[in-house]
């Protein structure tokens, strides 16, 4: 075939294409949007509003003002291992999506063959290879490139894009959501070990009020007021005090090694530069609307990008039922013999052929996988609206903890004032003979359990603040 002749054939079956590409190039299959539906117009126990602004467009450094949870946090973001696995993940799906992007370009291979034959002496081919050359035997040399393409007809190549690019973006979001939840238990853990280190002092305070208590007690007990049993009690409520301590000692040090973990580290002591006490509560009023969620929350995020994915698998599997129109061409130089193998033009050879491949006896079998692909796509869109539900339900989780634990504090804070004037004045009755024992040592029970639960109250409400910064989305960025 002459250079003419086949550059008009690869012309012809090029223009075929693309005739048959602009008349069907219709999207096989219709892809499902995100549904607007599934969102509420607002939270629950939330004020009405559509001011969009929300606390999780803030940065975790500027969210969390203590310095000591700034450094954890930096520390785990930089070093935390599952983070670094998923930055893994990123890099592998974005690999996957450029490979992705060459997939409507023709494959074009470089070939050097060589080849030798010996027909049999009674054979056709080789008495007529003896008569003409004089030899029993033929080589063949041939050197050139050959050409694969498949023409995108039915969008299969370019839904294969978008899965990809959808698959790179969602593992994105995987990572981003991995990092709200790091950013939210390191907070959170930092001030349950600032609760601990408060309800240790509570405790080691309580010991040193039941030491001045039983020496009142033995004193009275040597001046006959009170019998050896006042003395008991008020060393067995001592020791229960005493107690706590190794208790609360164990926690804290168990809490440190839950942060060194999660920072990335081996377990060693956590700085403290801070008290319970001094840090402020913030009221965070500003939550946006739930739709807002899909931008914010990686994870309905991911949900969302899980559907486009769902979306591009139908589109393939769809397009794998329909004719595939593929173009092969091969040329270059053949010769039987090497001296002339680059003897241009007598050496040129070239072959085209375009052809559409039809599925017939597996078609049940791509059939069920487009009926699966359609299957999965149904279920990513109840996945979506499943991970809105948990979305709007944890911020309205959130919102409620907030209000009623800054109730509930209120009342601890009226109960410890009164329980520790109780103290005063049954130990000056106690003194002067007016109160019994019992009631002292009650008050100071009474008074310790309510500073531990007002310390606990205090790092709830801390955590109720984090919680609710995370379930709107915060903590990535």
């Amino acid at each position: 075939m002459t250079t003419y002749k086949m550059k008009k054939y690869i012309t012809k079956i090029v223009m075929v294409a693309i005739l048959i590409t602009t008349i069907i190039s219709c999207k096989v299959s219709k892809d499902i949007e995100t549904p607007k539906d599934a969102f509420p117009e607002n939270f629950r126990n939330a004020s009405t509003s559509t001011d969009t602004t929300s606390i999780a467009d803030v940065e975790w450094k500027n969210f969390f003002t203590e310095k000591d949870v700034i450094q954890l946090i930096d520390s785990a973001v930089a070093r935390n291992n599952d983070l670094q696995i998923a930055t893994k993940n990123i890099e592998i799906a974005q690999y996957r999506f450029t490979q992705s992007k060459w997939g409507n370009v023709p494959q074009v291979n470089l070939f050097v063959n060589a080849s030798t034959s010996n027909p049999s002496d009674n054979s056709f081919t080789g008495m007529n290879l003896n008569q003409a050359l004089g030899q029993k035997h033929i080589d063949d040399y041939s050197a050139g490139a050959s050409l694969s393409w498949e023409a995108d007809i039915w969008g299969k190549i370019r839904n294969q894009k978008k899965g990809a690019y959808a698959g790179y973006l969602q593992s994105e979001e995987v990572r981003k959501a991995l990092q709200t939840n790091i950013v939210a238990n390191v907070s959170k853990g930092y001030y349950n070990l600032l609760m601990l280190d408060a309800q240790l002092e509570i405790a080691k305070q309580n010991v040193k009020l039941n030491d001045s208590t039983t020496t009142i007690i033995k004193l009275k007990y040597d001046a006959g007021q009170v019998t050896s049993l006042a003395i008991q009690q008020s060393e067995a409520q001592k020791l229960n005090s005493a107690q706590l301590i190794p208790l609360l000692e164990q926690n804290i040090a168990i809490q440190e090694n839950a942060l060194s973990v999660l920072t990335g580290s081996f377990p060693n002591s956590k700085e403290r530069t801070t008290r319970l006490s001094s840090i402020e509560v913030k009221n965070n009023n500003a939550i946006g609307i739930p739709s807002s969620l899909v931008s914010r929350r990686p994870d309905v995020k991911s949900a969302e990008l899980a559907l486009k994915v769902a979306n591009a698998n139908v589109g393939i599997t769809k397009a794998d039922l329909y004719p595939a129109l593929k173009i092969t061409a091969q040329g270059g130089v053949n010769s039987f013999e090497t001296s002339s193998l680059f003897n241009i033009p007598a050496s040129l050879f070239g072959t085209v052929a375009g052809g559409l491949t039809q599925p017939l006896f597996n078609n049940k079998k791509v059939r069920t996988q487009y009926n699966i692909a359609v299957a999965e796509r149904e279920k990513a869109v109840l996945t979506f609206r499943q991970s809105v539900l948990v979305a709007v339900s944890e911020v309205a989780d959130a919102l409620v903890r907030v209000e009623k634990l800054e109730q509930q504090e209120t009342f601890l804070q009226e109960r410890v004032k009164t329980l520790q004037q109780a103290i005063k004045n049954s130990n000056l009755l106690f003194k002067n003979g007016m109160a019994e024992y019992l009631e002292v040592l009650s008050a100071q029970a009474n008074l310790l359990q309510s500073e531990l639960e007002l310390a606990d109250i205090k790092r709830q409400q801390l955590s109720a603040n984090t919680e609710l910064y995370r379930a709107l989305g915060g903590g990535w960025r």
